[in-house]
């Protein structure tokens, strides 16, 4: 995607073995309510996740890959404006923190990666 496309990071999730499952659930149910805000509002473009159908050797294995496309750098890098939708979203803090502390301790490695468009037209 071309820079003035918009900002495209794909996250990658690798959990536990047996926990994938449940950190998809934790996943839908806590952050994807603050993605789909923060798309709604026309801050997120688009959103897409994917996982492997088999399964890779464990250096490399990961479950979940999550591409978001982001208006622009601003609206990708603004955690003051997703802790109010999660104060919004989510009146229970206590326990959206309690299950987001979950989400990620059943996680073996999380990286999140910016995307850049490479031209192979270019000369």
């Amino acid at each position: 995607m071309k820079k003035s496309e918009g900002v495209v990071v794909e996250s990658y999730y690798q959990a536990k073995w047996g926990f994938a499952g449940e950190f998809i659930g934790l996943y839908t149910k806590n952050h994807l309510p603050v993605l789909k805000q923060l798309q709604a509002e026309g801050r997120i473009q688009s959103i897409v996740a994917v996982k492997p159908r088999y399964h890779a050797t464990e250096d490399g294995r990961w479950d979940y890959r999550v591409t978001l496309t982001f208006r622009d750098p601003a609206a990708a890098n603004d955690p003051d404006h997703e802790d109010v939708i999660k104060k919004q979203l989510f009146p229970d803090q206590a326990t959206y923190v309690k299950e987001e502390q979950r989400r990620f301790e059943i996680l073996s490695s999380h990286w999140d990666i910016l995307i850049d468009d490479v031209d192979l037209d270019t000369k």
